[in-house]
């Protein structure tokens, strides 16, 4: 494997991971609104899921922006600046939710924790549906000219088929929210889970289904076949276990579709990484997109020596906050009780 195809393959790995893990945040978020409805103590519950945990599944998304930058600076550019708007609007809605999670308990004001709740949503489900968006039209292809620059407004990139990308991460992502909730709560916040996670499992399966065979057809190859396949193994298997109460399985379920669906796109790209709509020959690929091959290498010497590092800290940071949460271990007060409540 060349060093420009190993990057590639890297960059989805790290991309891929940010879609699993940010994934079920996104989808407890979105469904905080729903699961917490009643009380300050369920909506206390339900965002203490992700607390000790949600800010360590975002390093997985600047890490990618990195390596992005620094081994296909081409296709970082073209990118960012066709993309603008929408990727500056994804990133103002990230701010806004940080903002939220972590102000929230700050002010003992229930007309402030009803405004950060709002945020929590808005930076939830603008992300959620944003990075669906953004990625079909990467896999379908830009107006990009022989300069790298786009040629249309963003306008131009509402397709069918990037509006049916965006519905189905935002469905799979609050799936994956639900069932991470019916993992992590106990009592009447885990039944509430189970019911919500339940309905969404019909319209997610036909949406994934819908798109990621989409996809195959249209822009995929014959191995990728077998990435449909894990993902549509990932979501029945996950149904099963979750009407038959096994909800770590149910879990591993719904990550592996969405693990799954992620690598799908990334496979349908290769080799190229931005494909052109006006001419095949300005596509950017994973030849003439990239660094050099001594930044390339470097770069690669660099990444085996830290991976395995943060790999092992994110594994011990859930291992030590493994255990469920009801609204007994909620103390009395504001805000977000103390993340070690977590290891009770």
């Amino acid at each position: 494997m060349e060093l420009q195809e190993f990057w590639f393959v890297l960059i989805g790995v790290l991309f891929t991971g940010y879609f699993v893990l940010e994934g079920f945040d996104f989808g407890v978020g979105m469904l905080m609104p729903i699961l917490g409805k009643g009380s300050d103590t369920r909506r206390r519950v339900v965002l203490n899921t992700i607390g000790p945990v949600w800010d360590g599944n975002e390093v997985w998304l600047i890490t990618a922006g990195g390596a992005l930058f620094a081994a296909f600076p081409e296709w970082y550019a073209s990118m960012f600046s066709g993309f603008y708007f929408p990727l500056l609007l994804l990133l103002v809605a990230l701010i806004l939710r940080i903002c939220a999670i972590e102000y929230r308990g700050k002010i003992d004001d229930p007309r402030w924790r009803a405004r950060c709740d709002l945020g929590i949503g808005i930076g939830s489900w603008v992300p959620a549906l944003a990075w669906g968006w953004v990625f079909a039209n990467i896999v379908r292809g830009v107006p990009l000219d022989a300069d790298k620059q786009f040629t249309s407004a963003v306008s131009g990139l509402f397709s069918p088929y990037a509006l049916l990308g965006a519905l189905t991460t935002g469905l799979l992502f609050a799936l994956h929210g639900a069932v991470f909730l019916a993992l992590k709560t106990a009592g009447e916040v885990r039944t509430d889970a189970v019911r919500t996670a339940r309905l969404l499992l019909v319209p997610t399966a036909a949406v994934v289904g819908g798109f990621g065979i989409w996809t195959q057809l249209a822009y995929g190859a014959d191995w990728t076949w077998i990435l449909l396949a894990l993902a549509v193994f990932g979501l029945l298997g996950g149904a099963a276990a979750l009407f038959a109460g096994r909800d770590g399985w149910a879990f591993t379920g719904t990550a592996l579709t969405v693990l799954a669906a992620s690598a799908l796109l990334f496979g349908a790209l290769f080799p190229d990484v931005l494909p052109s709509t006006i001419d095949p020959a300005y596509n950017l690929t994973v030849d003439n997109a990239s660094s050099t091959p001594y930044t390339l290498k470097v770069m690669s010497w660099a990444a085996l020596a830290v991976t395995p590092v943060v790999l092992v800290y994110q594994a011990w940071t859930y291992w030590v906050f493994r255990k469920r949460i009801s609204v007994e271990h909620i103390p009395a007060g504001i805000g977000l009780s103390p993340r070690v409540a977590n290891k009770e």
